[in-house]
C-alpha cells in the first residue's frame, strides 16, 4: 500500500495555517461561502487553480474535468455534474466571473487528437472529450502540415473557445453575461515556461496575461 503520510501531513500544516486560534478566515467560512469566481480547470494534477493563483480557502469555486469541457446546455433526466456545478455558481452563489482555463501538454486533447484516427480512447474519455471535437477539426483542417505538438498546442487553445461558446447556451449565463452582471474569460497556461495567457475576442487572439518565468529577472529584483 502506498504511503501517504505526506498528505497527512499536509493536511496539519494547513490546519495550522488557515484554522488556528486566532483565524479570521476560518471564521469567515464558517458562516458560508462567497468566490468571486467559478475556475473551470482540467483534472491535471500539474494545474491545480488553488496553488496557481494563489488563492485562499473560499476565494475560488472550482469544477475540473478532463480537459476542462464545458457540455452545451442539455435539459434531460441524465446526470449533469458539469452543468450542476455551473448552476449552483452562478444562480446560487452568484459569482461575477467564469474562468476556463486550458493548460499545455493536456492528456485530454491528445485523446481528443487520437480519435480522430480512429482510435478508442478508453470507456469514457473518448466520449467525453468529443465535446471539443469542433477545435479538433478546425485545428486540423486549418493546420494539415503542423507537427502533432503543434496541433496539439493549438486544439487546446481552441478547446477553451468551444467551452466559452457552451457556456453561453446556458440561458441564466447568457441571460447575465448580457447584462453585465457576469463576465467568461478564456486562461492557457503554459506548464514548462509558467506563462499565462488570455483570449482577448476583440483581437480575436490569446494575448500574454503573466509572462513566461524569467530567473536572470527574478535574480536582478532579489538583488536590487
Amino acid at each position: 500500500m502506498a504511503d501517504v503520510t505526506h498528505l497527512i501531513t499536509g493536511f496539519t500544516d494547513f490546519q495550522k495555517q488557515y484554522f488556528g486560534a486566532s483565524s479570521d478566515l476560518a471564521e469567515r467560512l464558517r458562516q458560508g461561502q462567497n468566490p468571486q469566481a467559478l475556475l473551470i480547470g482540467c483534472c491535471d494534477s500539474r494545474v491545480d487553480p488553488a496553488l496557481l493563483t494563489a488563492c485562499n480557502p473560499g476565494d475560488l469555486f472550482v469544477l475540473r474535468n478532463i480537459a476542462n469541457l464545458v457540455p452545451p446546455y442539455v435539459k434531460n433526466d441524465d446526470y449533469h455534474g458539469v452543468s450542476s456545478t455551473i448552476e449552483y455558481a452562478v444562480c446560487h452563489l452568484g459569482v461575477s466571473d467564469i474562468i476556463v482555463m486550458g493548460h499545455s501538454n493536456c492528456g485530454g486533447i491528445d485523446a481528443l487528437l487520437e480519435s480522430a484516427q480512429g482510435k478508442k480512447v478508453g470507456e469514457f474519455i473518448g466520449t467525453w472529450v468529443n465535446i471539443a471535437a469542433s477545435a479538433r477539426d478546425k485545428v486540423l483542417r486549418e493546420m494539415p502540415t503542423a507537427t502533432p505538438e503543434q496541433q496539439a498546442r493549438a486544439c487546446e487553445k481552441e478547446a477553451i473557445l468551444v467551452s466559452l461558446r457552451n457556456l453561453l447556451t446556458f440561458p441564466w449565463v447568457k441571460d447575465r453575461v448580457a447584462s453585465g452582471r457576469l463576465s467568461l474569460h478564456g486562461w492557457y497556461y503554459n506548464i514548462f515556461t509558467g506563462q499565462l495567457k488570455y483570449y482577448d475576442p476583440i483581437l480575436a487572439e490569446y494575448v500574454v496575461l503573466v509572462d513566461k518565468y524569467s530567473q536572470r529577472c527574478c535574480d536582478e529584483t532579489s538583488n536590487s
